[in-house]
């Protein structure tokens, strides 16, 4: 840790308890809070909220000892007493002349895969957000655990990490759960039947599964190198299956059925909440969350912007078309509510179940093979199939980098052979000595 950002964290200090823990806000920057009771035992907060016990100390006693510090543990697993509890075992080792981390380290270094998840788990997602937390959790319990759980870090080669990929992709860690007793009762499951397999994606595996678990799994080893567990990445060199991630654009055609069908549904007495919102995911290209979760602090009718607070990839500004900002402003306010679409029993949690809704009205239009998210992607298509550029698109989507917006490259193909189209006509009208004209084209890369 570099001197001056130590200096800076030495300015805060309190008794680190439940109350000061709680009351711990986080900051633009990551700081940390020093015990005032008990000297190198500290509380670091990061940006995201995420707070960590930590112990500071000189590994061999003394001013001349090497400055070391040690992660305690995660708030939260770990409450305030049993981190200070821990912290005096640390700090009395290293005043005793012995240097905690070290030792901490040759133990880690035995460590088998599964204790390295746990670890990785505790110390090394501080700049995840808690959905992608969630996600690596689901991965790690379904797959990597049972395939490699056993295995000690250090003996993982680069055929293992091979193996362990091909077993996810051909379905063999896949899950096997109970049915419910209103699955028996209502005939969804076979009299007697024990278990049945998980349908959602990380569950049952498959190769675009196996591809991102194998991601993962890089990451908690580059975790396992910056931390002395091991020597080398395993992963490195892995040949991963080509990661599709599957997309499905609405044509015109398909998008008047959309609009016939919720119109439907609403007339039927469907939720005018949750359709509005189906709406608005078709006319801004925002992602299902970001409009679930969407403040009217976070709306600026004046520019016609949405600033977004968190999302995906963090505070982000996004544009909307008239259209979409006047399905805003017509949404029904709930006093009290800071949400845009608020629960309909609890005015301060968001209105978050429109995936019945979605489902009853692609099944009206005959588009059952169309998720939510597939709006945005139709969002990019119409983009590109007017012309607009990548460069613009990945504005209007909130793309932090080019590449994302680059995978909707291909979309752009109909209007460049439209413009291939003008041009070689206007070309070969000319070679023929008629007169013609050139029109400039938008470019649309």
């Amino acid at each position: 840790m570099a001197a001056e950002t130590m200096t800076a964290e030495r300015g805060r200090a309190a008794r680190i308890s439940k109350r000061t823990v709680d009351a711990a806000r986080p900051e633009p920057t990551r700081y940390v809070l020093w015990d005032t009771d008990l000297k190198g035992f500290g509380l670091r907060v990061t940006p995201q909220g995420t707070k960590t016990y930590i112990a500071r100390y000189r590994a061999g006693g003394g001013r001349a000892g090497v400055l070391r510090q040690m992660v305690v543990g995660r708030h939260g697993p770990l409450t305030a007493d049993e981190a200070r509890d821990e912290a005096k075992s640390i700090l009395a080792a290293a005043a005793r002349g012995g240097d905690p981390q070290a030792d901490r380290t040759k133990v880690r270094a035995d460590l088998t895969v599964s204790d390295l998840c746990d670890l990785y788990l505790a110390e090394g997602v501080g700049t995840k957000k808690a959905s992608t937390i969630y996600t690596d959790r689901s991965r790690i319990d379904r797959h990597i655990k049972p395939l490699l759980g056993r295995k000690r870090v250090n003996t993982v080669t680069l055929s293992d990490v091979e193996r362990f990929m091909h077993d996810v992709a051909q379905g063999k860690t896949a899950s096997l759960v109970k049915p419910s007793l209103r699955q028996v009762r209502d005939g969804e499951a076979e009299k007697g039947a024990a278990t049945r397999k998980r349908t959602d994606p990380v569950a049952r595996g498959g190769k675009g599964t196996a591809t991102r678990t194998a991601g993962l799994l890089g990451g908690i080893f580059s975790f396992a190198v910056r931390h002395g567990i091991r020597p080398d990445n395993p992963t490195v060199g892995l040949q991963r299956f080509r990661d599709r991630k599957a997309e499905r654009f609405l044509s015109p055609k398909e998008m008047a059925a959309l609009g016939e069908a919720l119109a439907s549904v609403e007339a039927a007495g469907g939720n005018r909440t949750a359709t509005r919102m189906i709406r608005l995911l078709a006319l801004s290209g925002a992602r299902r969350g970001e409009i679930e979760g969407l403040r009217w602090s976070e709306v600026d009718t004046e520019r016609n912007l949405l600033r977004l607070q968190e999302s995906k990839t963090g505070q982000k500004i996004v544009p909307v078309g008239a259209a979409a900002m006047q399905l805003i402003l017509d949404a029904e306010k709930v006093e009290g509510s800071p949400f845009v679409f608020a629960a309909p029993t609890d005015p301060e949690k968001p209105f978050g179940n429109i995936v019945k809704t979605w489902r009853e009205v692609r099944t009206t239009a005959g588009l059952s093979d169309v998720r939510l998210h597939d709006l945005r992607h139709s969002f990019a298509s119409a983009g590109l199939a007017s012309g607009q550029g990548l460069v613009l698109l990945g504005k209007l989507l909130g793309h932090s980098d080019v590449k994302t917006t680059a995978r909707y490259a291909h979309l752009a193909e109909d209007p460049v052979r439209a413009a291939a189209d003008r041009i070689a006509g206007s070309i070969s009208a000319a070679m023929k000595g008629e007169t013609a004209e050139i029109t400039p084209l938008r470019s649309v890369g």
